[in-house]
């Protein structure tokens, strides 16, 4: 009786596809640099519009920098999928996933920043509206710091081998 050999297929996934993922994870996080940049960039010019602001075009800036984050974010959570099926890292998966709750809250606090800056500068001779301007702006750089802890935790962790 003749034996049917099938050869073995590995489902491992290649070290080469691993670091492939990490670095389009760390190239997705400098695409969203680049995109609160442009859409910091894109409100100051908004303001500079006011007291009858360019509503329009400011509008069409916020829907092109939504569409970029849901893009960037949707590939993410394709990366923390791959990363912990294929390659049965959980917790590099779980480091995105507090990536994604971190950028999340990034984006909520750059919208309170730019409606507060508007509000302030559209009632300059009202108190308090500084104060709240600044007290976003720790939230942000608390918020970043946080960002940078997650990346450095994943770094190091992407690092070590399984």
């Amino acid at each position: 009786m003749k034996e049917n050999k099938i050869p073995f297929v590995s489902n491992v996934m290649s070290s080469t596809d691993f670091k492939a993922l990490v670095q389009r994870l760390y190239a997705l996080q400098e695409e969203r640099v680049e995109a609160y940049k442009l859409f910091h960039e894109g409100h100051e010019a908004y303001l500079r519009t006011g007291p009858h602001y360019d509503f329009e075009h400011y509008k069409q800036l916020v829907h092109e920098i939504t569409k970029a984050f849901s893009g960037m974010s949707k590939e993410m959570l394709g990366i923390k999928e791959r990363l912990s099926q294929d390659f049965n890292r959980s917790d590099l998966a779980e480091h995105i996933e507090q990536l994604q709750i971190k950028e999340k809250v990034k984006l909520e606090l750059t919208a309170k920043l730019q409606l507060a800056k508007q509000t302030a500068q559209d009632h300059p001779d009202e108190e308090g509206y500084q104060d709240k301007i600044q007290e976003i702006r720790q939230d942000i750089i608390k918020n970043q710091q946080a960002l940078s802890e997650i990346l450095q935790d994943f770094k190091y962790d992407s690092e070590e081998p399984e």
